[in-house]
């Protein structure tokens, strides 16, 4: 009797067994795929940051740009910031700028082209670890001068925000998150293009808000998960033939 009560166990747990190692297993390969995919975007953001910049698109080919395809890719233009509330992102540090690796904030301000559409510039980082109002318009309030300036930058595209992504504060004009257009529609600049510019260049004389080139340094952790599931794996395997050789023992 124990012997027959004894088989359907050894079979249940040879079953459950072997579907915790399929799922270990198939999260390494998962993890593999992924480190896979991280190179080839490592590759191609550092080759389009390192290419010269182009003329930025006209507005009539905004809707065929893509994040997949434009993220990253350093244009030229001229605009003119427009006088309207700036907006600042709070940010605790950056990927891509190895001169913004703390806390502070980004300034997000409107721009016009010569042809009238409006593009949101991220004129760079500025050292607000209180995310003080005061401090962001001292920074920015010297860019709106009414005269047409020469960019050079990066184009970005909106983030989603996470299920932990704090709530806007409105009153004090401040996100965390990088969402041009919901930023954009919460303040009244109008229409903007798809897209933001992550500016290279030029930077304001006393170097506030802080522009500056961009650098891929994204983290690349899957090799070492992949290696921790399959080594899960392979414990979950031992384990059960320890426990079947006992019970066989017993």
């Amino acid at each position: 009797m124990n012997e027959t009560a004894r088989k359907p166990r050894v079979a249940g747990f040879a079953l459950f067994t072997l579907f915790l190692t399929a799922v270990c297993v198939t999260l390494g390969v998962w993890q593999l795929q992924r480190r896979i995919a991280k190179h080839e975007l490592i590759a191609a953001l550092t080759e389009r940051l390192a290419e010269a910049p182009v003329a930025l698109p006209p507005p009539a080919r905004w809707a065929a740009l893509s994040p997949a395809r434009d993220e990253f890719r350093r244009v030229s233009f001229t605009a003119t910031y427009a006088p309207l509330p700036d907006a600042m992102v709070y940010s605790s540090g950056s990927a891509v700028r190895k001169d913004a690796s703390g806390p502070g904030t980004w300034a997000f301000l409107p721009a016009r082209l010569p042809s009238g559409e409006t593009v949101v510039i991220d004129a760079g980082f500025v050292e607000n670890t209180m995310q003080d109002r005061s401090v962001e318009d001292r920074a920015v309030r010297k860019l709106v001068t009414g005269q047409a300036v020469s960019f050079t930058g990066y184009l970005r595209f909106p983030e989603a925000p996470g299920w932990l992504t704090p709530v806007e504060n409105r009153g004090k004009r401040l996100w965390f998150v990088r969402d041009h257009v919901a930023i954009a529609s919460a303040l009244g600049w109008g229409a903007v293009a798809p897209f933001y510019v992550d500016l290279e260049q030029p930077a304001p004389e006393n170097g506030i808000p802080r522009p500056g080139p961009l650098d891929v340094h994204l983290k690349d952790d899957h090799l070492q998960y992949a290696i921790t599931w399959f080594t899960l794996a392979g414990a979950v395997l031992i384990a059960f033939a320890v426990w079947a050789r006992g019970r066989r023992r017993g």
